[in-house]
């Protein structure tokens, strides 16, 4: 299998080339990020929407969608995230290889074509976006923002986030709020995209089997950006020491509890412990033979999910429980417990080998798709840690039982959120 990697910069953007003939498509990813503000996340969250509404070749989504079809059916989507305190907004593009079709045709350059035209050729009105494009797009994206009220787990998971970090950044959720929606213009758009084309740190992926020359030249010819000036991004922003735990509930007409706990880690990706906290973290409420899912979930019946998250760019880890309301304060002693018992190596060496295991595999999962790879890539980018996925998988590898023990006492808990229903008593710690 062959597989190499080029990297250029032209017009300031970053461009990664990864030449892999593993892969029958080619898949592009172009991602453009800033530091997350209240201010520019709603118009972020509702650019890639209006983006692919039209393009000044194509100025409808039907006759860009017809275009894409055309294109032996190409896939266009475009969404956003924050990963640590950096607002990512993504354009994803994939399309057949000519290399394997029968009629030759020149769709690497096609592809970007119009990629680039959904960019940076958008199709206007009077100088601002057109504004049935924007209303629409603002209809759909206040729903999906009120959608999250409706999914109780994703609503619990984001209120816990705000209440342990209020003040931080990482505390606004990355599709905005109705009232930021709901403020936007045709205009206002308008204005705060061009200021983005020249702001953000903008990265585009290639990955396929092409050719770097090829692709270097199709990127001169169909991409002419503005000059651009970066934000200086934080890569790594210090979260704060724990002097209290924060404990925080809220009512609502439900009928099953959502118990979050939030802990600081301390730990970033690429820092030297980063893979012992991945191994922690598996070990604790990653996978199904973990702590949390076989005490609390399996031998002690207190919830329907128990579960833990690692923010591996924010230094956060996440407990997610779904339980019945009465069993709040055992969850959360034997969450509690079970952490602790993490701390004092209450585990076994075969459980450690079947954690590094199941992470190892995950992470070869994750490379063998275009995607992953440039996920993969992208964290690199995001914080300035070079660190390959074998390195990776050799120092997982590495983790020794005190490694382990020492990311659980390096911990601290943060905040305990409980969404619970409102005929619910008042129980004696909440």
């Amino acid at each position: 299998m062959e597989q190499s990697e080029q990297q250029f910069t032209h017009q300031g953007m970053n461009v990664h080339v990864m030449k892999s003939d593993k892969f029958k498509t080619t898949t592009f990813m172009v991602m453009l990020r800033a530091p997350l503000s209240k201010e520019t996340v709603s118009l972020r969250a509702l650019l890639p929407h209006v983006l692919q509404g039209g393009t000044e070749k194509w100025p409808t989504r039907q006759k860009l969608r017809v275009h894409l079809d055309d294109l032996y059916g190409a896939r266009l989507s475009g969404d956003v995230r924050k990963s640590g305190e950096q607002h990512v907004m993504t354009f994803f593009m994939d399309v057949a290889n000519e290399r394997y079709l029968k009629d030759s045709e020149p769709l690497l350059q096609q592809a970007l074509d119009v990629l680039a035209d959904v960019l940076i050729n958008p199709v206007t009105e009077n100088g601002a976006f057109m504004s049935d494009v924007v209303e629409r797009e603002k209809r759909t994206l206040k729903q999906r923002i009120e959608s999250v009220y409706d999914d109780k787990m994703r609503y619990a998971n984001m209120r816990a986030t705000e209440l342990m970090c209020e003040g931080e950044p990482y505390a606004i959720p990355a599709f905005g709020d109705i009232e930021g929606v709901e403020a936007i213009t045709a205009e206002t758009l308008y204005t705060y995209y061009k200021t983005m084309l020249q702001s953000d740190q903008i990265d585009l992926y290639v990955v396929g089997d092409v050719d770097e020359d090829e692709v270097s030249n199709s990127i001169h010819q169909a991409f002419t950006l503005p000059k651009t000036t970066p934000h200086e991004a934080s890569v790594r922003v210090e979260t704060p020491s724990v002097k209290e735990v924060k404990v925080l509930s809220e009512k609502q007409k439900i009928k099953q509890g959502k118990l979050n706990m939030g802990f600081r880690t301390h730990t970033f990706y690429g820092d030297q412990d980063y893979a012992a906290m991945q191994v922690f973290n598996g070990l604790y409420g990653g996978f199904a033979h973990s702590k949390l899912f076989i005490n609390v979930r399996e031998k002690e019946s207190l919830a329907y999910y128990a579960a833990s998250r690692l923010e591996s760019h924010k230094g956060i880890l996440m407990v997610m429980a779904g339980i019945e309301f009465d069993k709040y304060e055992r969850a959360v002693e034997i969450i509690k417990e079970q952490f602790a018992g993490m701390g004092q190596g209450d585990f076994t060496e075969d459980e450690i080998e079947q954690t590094k295991s199941m992470l190892i595999n995950q992470l070869l999962e994750t490379a063998d798709s275009a995607s992953g790879q440039i996920e993969l890539h992208y964290r690199e980018q995001l914080s300035q840690a070079k660190q390959s996925v074998e390195a990776l998988i050799e120092q997982i590898k590495q983790v020794t039982k005190e490694d382990i023990q020492a990311c659980a006492n390096k911990c601290q808990l943060d905040t305990i959120f409980f969404l619970k229903g409102e005929d619910e008593h008042e129980t004696s710690s909440i």
